[in-house]
């Protein structure tokens, strides 16, 4: 999209150039910008190409800026701040510092 937006009507080919990604790849991300309003496509002779909805993304854009603007982020909760510190204490120590023990699973058959 910022390619796009830096310099309107690419071909598909031309971002593919500038994108390591697949053609079928940028292809599919394209279409679904089409499907969204905010990509126009334009066929001229065998090439497709691609132009920015400046009205759409302008409006896209406000929305988000207003909606943005009303959301209150919440700080790290605890339960995240317990997982990281699970995941840099090691499992096995994380469950030693809390005396978990777990029985013995093997089942002794007598002959």
């Amino acid at each position: 999209m910022t390619l796009l937006w830096k310099r309107n009507n690419r071909t598909c080919g031309e971002i593919v150039e500038l994108i390591p990604l697949a053609q079928s790849t940028i292809s599919k991300h394209l279409l679904e910008l089409k499907k969204a309003n905010l990509v126009n496509i334009e066929n001229i002779g065998k090439k497709t190409i691609y132009s920015v909805e400046v009205e759409n993304i302008q409006m896209l854009k406000k929305y988000l800026s207003s909606y943005l603007s009303t959301m209150e982020i919440p700080e790290k909760s605890k339960s995240t701040v317990s997982a990281t510190r699970h995941k840099l204490i090691g499992r096995k120590n994380h469950l030693k510092q809390h005396n978990y023990e777990f029985p013995d699973r093997r089942v002794k058959v007598a002959l």
